[in-house]
């Protein structure tokens, strides 16, 4: 059997591809729950969801590059040379035949640890605009796959995300009807769902609870995911769902008509799978991935884009609006959508890891 070591973490664009190649793995019979072992740290979202999914998770320091001098820029090349050394620990310990890597805090120091142990390295870009980690770990392999065609890697492939078995392939697929049932919504009527991502966002919660009752007169119900951190007055409003955290976004998106959503990796690369028209109000944070994330459908028709300043409630009532009383128009969206997503790409990055493995390895072990 083929041992593996995982790394990454720190949001759900790191942690989710992580563990859908995880499962994919374990599906195929090339490992078993215990040849799989992920390093993170213990401040991401991995630090929970890795053990829950059933995985042995080793942390390491969790260590943002430095963009300026400081004290603690001085100290951050002690403290990665100390991660690296960690890291080659667990490698050592765990004796795997690749390493595959996901971005984020914990993945650059994983990537010198598997270069200097000389074990294969795979690296998944599932951000447009490659992380830090990322654009340092693709010099040391040639096994590099991105998420979106606007990436640019060195020598990378386009892949795509990848996702659990549950959405790409799911066993029974839940009706639009009974999804929106399961949230006590009408089954009949169109569904607009929002969401600014696991931690909720304020402005787009706020412009939305500006204007539901507008939504609601156009004849239409709104799922709205605030997120844990963001809460909202309650409204007690026939049609108006708010919940703080949803763990079921496969129904969420299954009831969806139409969404209003951040653009974060993975949850565009389940709205383009899912062939949903969308509205993308990127995270205004970071170095603009969420906005080039987007791009795909963009270009495809089967989205639009707007800035998270402009998205006010004038703003939806002069464009939004307009487009969700719009039949046709959503259809063509929906239309257009096809074949942006990839509903294999975690079968296709285990492809990857067997093609990086040395001969020798490749027979011995897979």
């Amino acid at each position: 059997m083929t041992r593996v070591v995982l790394a990454g973490g720190g949001t759900a664009g790191h942690v989710n591809p992580l563990l859908a190649v995880a499962h994919e793995l374990v599906r195929q019979g090339e490992c078993a729950p215990a040849d799989i072992f992920v390093i993170g740290t213990r401040e991401g979202l991995e630090s929970r969801l890795v053990p829950d999914a059933g995985f042995a998770l080793g942390t390491i320091a969790r260590l943002p590059f430095p963009r300026r001098m400081s004290a603690e820029a001085l100290l951050f090349w002690p403290r990665f040379i100390s991660a690296v050394g960690k890291s080659i620990r667990f490698i050592r310990a765990h004796r795997p035949d690749v390493v595959a890597g996901f971005g984020g805090y914990a993945s650059a120091p994983v990537y010198v640890a598997a270069w200097l142990s000389r074990v294969p390295l795979v690296i998944h870009e599932a951000n447009a605009v490659p992380g830090f980690a990322n654009r340092w770990g693709a010099r040391l392999t040639p096994h590099v796959v991105t998420t979106f065609s606007l990436t640019k890697l060195p020598g990378a492939t386009l892949l795509g995300m990848p996702m659990l078995r549950s959405i790409t392939h799911p066993q029974t697929a839940p009706t639009m009807s009974s999804a929106r049932q399961h949230f006590g919504l009408s089954p009949r009527k169109k569904t607009l769902v929002v969401t600014g991502g696991s931690q909720g966002s304020v402005s787009v919660n706020s412009t939305v609870q500006a204007v539901v009752e507008d939504i609601l007169a156009a004849g239409w119900q709104v799922l709205h995911i605030v997120g844990h951190r963001n809460p909202l007055p309650t409204l007690d409003t026939p049609g108006y769902l708010a919940l703080n955290y949803c763990d079921r976004m496969d129904l969420a998106f299954a009831a969806a008509t139409a969404v209003i959503s951040r653009a974060g990796a993975a949850t565009v690369s389940e709205i383009q799978l899912l062939g949903l028209p969308a509205v993308f109000v990127p995270y205004p944070v970071g170095n603009g991935e969420q906005e080039k994330n987007a791009w795909d459908s963009l270009q495809a028709g089967s989205a639009v884009l707007v800035m998270d300043a402009d998205f006010t409630p004038e703003y939806v009532r002069a464009t939004v609006l307009p487009l969700l009383g719009d039949d046709s128009a959503l259809a063509r969206m929906r239309t257009r959508a096809r074949g942006i997503g990839r509903a294999n790409a975690a079968e296709d990055f285990v492809q990857v890891m067997r093609d990086a493995l040395t001969p020798r390895r490749r027979v011995s072990s897979w």
